[in-house]
């Protein structure tokens, strides 16, 4: 039963609230002494089954309510499901934050947009840094990802050392900063660790997940042996498709030009720390002036995002870019479950412009910035961990990471889904208690329950329709006139008069049936003509509609 008691006095508790069960919007607490670290404060997206909702991010009111007893926030990189909460909650906690200085550039820009600049704490930790929070020794390692910086911490305490991996790969040959450092994660290994907490996203996939320089090679034979103009799109935090694909322009005798605003902020935040400053990209404006054999337009949507750059692109609704028939476009990205379907209707859009589209299953156009299963042996081989929980994946990946540990000869293993406290130490690590857990909205500017009444309500309505009526009666419930109606959803023009000619006929029969005592009475007036609409439109369209009634009375 989840309780909200939960104290750690002499041992070392882990808390998922994010990201445990689900990839995405990431939230991790650590807990010595009754002191609470906070490992990451990330979002995810919304879908169809929440109209209306960009942002999802996870319910922080079990620490909200130990603010007083939260010590730091500490971010292992500058990804949205890493970091992307923290302008929408950060004001709820009210704590020190502690991240890289390409996070940094990232995380201030959040703050600026929502005016709390110049009131969250940032530290700026350096590459392989250390640093002394609360009951909390926390070092970071560098390992390699698809955004600068990435970082694991080893979170030393007196019960034990944790290494909390964040996201990560083995990519020796990085393009864009230093190789993974694991020489440091063999030397935690001599020192002994008492549980490694790791990334559980690519655990069904065999082998390596492939170097950024492989993608670069492969982007160059594809994209010279196309004609016209080319755009290609990837996620906007992938700072090193970025150089990249400034260099298959190069190779390509292409002029590469950004379009999107969240690619053109990750690209000033990787100047600003040094990254990214051999290269120069053009602007959305000037993307349009190039010869269309020598363009490269890099833009963001590979996920069918309605917002974004490319999905203005290929319904012609952008102010700057166009695409004419034999132009290609390239998904230099995986496809996100549960995006299959916004993707395909924009593959769909494009084709029908006589526009040549190319994603992974054509060709090798893109590597994943997470550990496939042979990274993830070497990892439990370097760190020989004692106990592995998995965080960052779907229950499935969660059980699978956990066998695969096992079969490393990993002594044991504990999958906690989001609510799950964790003690790691002193014994054997095992779940001992679940706290209360849930997920907020971004709902346009104002943070909800994803489980409130208004979206509730909204659901409902796109799945159901809507009905208001106004009824206006006299004092003995007379009806006056013809009730009006408004209908949402319900009817199309060929049968949206006969629907309304019932539901009147509904209305007038429920109002004629009620007693004298009853007619006097808005409440129950209102009452008897909601219900004779929703029985009258499910009996014709099979729709239950959110229903509301509006009585007028008029006095003598």
């Amino acid at each position: 039963m989840p309780t909200d008691t939960v104290t750690s006095t002499d041992e070392l508790l882990f808390l998922p609230l994010g990201g445990a069960g689900e990839i995405g919007m990431n939230l991790n607490l650590f807990a010595v002494d009754d002191q609470w670290l906070m490992v990451d404060l990330g979002v995810t997206f919304g879908d169809d089954t929440m109209p209306g909702v960009d942002v999802v991010m996870p319910d922080p009111a079990f620490i909200e309510a130990r603010r007083d007893k939260l010590i730091g926030l500490v971010l292992t990189h500058a990804h949205e499901d890493h970091c992307g909460a923290v302008p929408h909650l950060w004001s709820r906690l009210r704590c020190p934050i502690y991240c890289s200085p390409f996070t940094a550039s990232i995380v201030r820009r959040k703050l600026t947009e929502a005016g709390l600049q110049n009131e969250a704490e940032i530290t700026v930790v350096p590459l392989g840094g250390r640093l002394d929070i609360g009951p909390f020794d926390i070092e970071l390692i560098t390992l390699t990802h698809s955004i600068p910086e990435p970082s694991a911490l080893i979170i030393r305490t007196r019960h034990g050392t944790v290494l909390h991996t964040g996201d990560w790969k083995f990519d020796p040959t990085p393009l864009l900063g230093d190789p993974p450092d694991e020489a440091a994660l063999r030397r935690i290994g001599d020192e002994g660790v008492l549980a490694l907490i790791g990334d559980s996203t690519n655990v069904f996939q065999k082998g390596v997940s492939g170097s950024e320089s492989a993608v670069r090679d492969s982007l160059i034979d594809v994209v010279g042996e196309l004609e016209n103009r080319v755009l290609i799109t990837c996620f906007a935090s992938n700072v090193a498709r970025l150089q990249t694909l400034a260099e298959v322009a190069k190779a390509t005798g292409r002029e590469p030009a950004l379009v999107g605003r969240s690619l053109t902020r990750m690209y000033e935040a990787a100047r600003e720390n040094g990254y990214l400053t051999d290269v120069f990209f053009l602007g959305e404006h000037e993307a349009p002036l190039l010869p269309r054999d020598e363009a490269l337009i890099i833009c963001t949507g590979s996920q069918g995002e309605p917002r974004a750059a490319l999905s203005r692109i290929a319904s012609g609704s952008h102010p700057a870019v166009q695409l004419e028939s034999g132009d290609s476009v390239v998904f230099s990205s995986k496809i996100i479950p549960g995006n299959e379907r916004s993707i395909g209707r924009l593959h769909d859009l494009l084709v029908q412009q006589n526009v040549r589209v190319i994603d992974e299953h054509d060709a090798f156009i893109h590597v994943s910035g997470h550990p496939c299963r042979d990274e993830l042996a070497q990892m439990f081989s370097h760190v020989r961990p004692h106990t592995v929980v998995p965080v960052h994946g779907e229950v499935r990946h969660l059980y699978e990471h956990a066998a695969l540990a096992t079969a490393c000869q990993v002594p044991h293993t504990v999958v906690a889904t989001n609510g799950r406290v964790v003690r790691l130490a002193p014994g054997t690590p095992q779940i001992i208690d679940a706290v209360e857990n849930g997920r907020l909205a971004l709902d346009g500017e104002r943070v909800i329950s994803l489980d409130s009444v208004v979206l509730r309500e909204r659901r409902r309505v796109m799945y159901q329709g809507s009905v208001v009526a106004s009824l206006v009666v006299d004092v003995k419930g007379n009806l006056l006139a013809d009730p009006k109606l408004t209908l949402t959803g319900l009817a199309d023009a060929d049968n949206e008069d006969q629907l309304i000619e019932a539901i009147l006929d509904a209305i007038e029969d429920a109002v004629d049936q009620l007693p004298r005592a009853r007619l006097v009475n808005d409440g129950a007036m209102e009452e008897a003509a909601r219900l004779a609409i929703r029985r009258t439109v499910n009996g014709l369209v099979g729709k239950k509609p959110t229903t509301d009634v509006h009585l007028v009375r008029i006095e003598d």
